[in-house]
């Protein structure tokens, strides 16, 4: 593995709260990777930190069905999917009742190629780079109101360069480690425990992300420690976790 600690660092196409691009160079300075071929991820997310880590294989999770859909579908249909998310990068889309009215077509689609494509541009257009979902599935992030919201044709085809090493999967991130190998090392960006009970929000495609879950998930690093992989993992530094990890 390589890193980019003296190379500009890739964005990812999406905009997504709790990217890690800021901090790749610390993440690739602790990650244990000699003699590792294959980088997992049970938490994609945004992908940046696949995005900014060599590697020769990829093995990338998440639970959320959209965000796995709209990674495979540019993995192999790049070009057409660049022209047609296009279409909707134009002022006339910038508006609450576009928006909205786009917002609805998304979640009545059932069409895996064109429900990409709106993903990407209610990423793009919505507020704060949320990806929310009601308790019956449905996307439910209010309108941005960004003057031009930009648009990543450049990203997504990087990132559809380097998704040809890659295999994404929708998942409870114990299929990741389920498919573990002695070369792969694991890179975990979980829901984060909250600082305070106020703070809880760690809802995650429309799941909620509990202690039982952050319990699961060491349980699962401590059983990948004894096949000679190592797990890092990212979370808030509170009385919880800091039991939780104290081994």
């Amino acid at each position: 593995m390589t890193n980019k600690k003296n190379n500009p660092l890739h964005r990812s196409f999406l905009k997504w709260a709790g990217g890690k691009k800021k901090v790749i160079p610390h993440i690739a300075s602790i990650l244990p990777v000699k003699g590792k071929r294959r980088l997992v991820e049970p938490f994609v997310g945004g992908g940046s930190v696949f995005l900014n880590l060599e590697f020769d294989e990829y093995l990338l999770v998440d639970m959320n069905h959209d965000l796995i859909a709209l990674f495979n579908i540019i993995k192999h249909q790049s070009a057409s999917f660049i022209e047609a998310a296009q279409h909707y990068f134009t002022g006339q889309y910038n508006h609450p009742e576009e928006y909205y009215a786009l917002r609805a077509k998304f979640n009545a689609c059932t069409d895996p190629f064109e429900r990409a494509v709106l993903f990407v541009y209610l990423n793009r257009h919505g507020y704060n780079g949320l990806c929310r979902y009601n308790l019956k599935g449905g996307y439910n992030v209010p309108f941005g109101r960004y003057k031009h919201p930009y648009f990543p044709a450049d990203e997504i085809a990087y990132f559809a360069q380097k998704a040809q090493h890659a295999t994404f999967i929708q998942g409870d991130f114990a299929t990741a480690f389920a498919q573990l190998q002695t070369d792969d090392v694991v890179y975990c960006d979980p829901p984060y425990s909250p600082i305070n009970p106020t703070s809880n929000f760690t809802a995650y495609a429309g799941n909620a992300f509990t202690d039982a879950d952050q319990e699961r998930l060491v349980a699962c690093a401590k059983s990948a420690q004894k096949l000679g992989v190592a797990t890092v993992i990212s979370n808030h530094f509170v009385p919880f976790t800091k039991t939780l990890y104290q081994d």
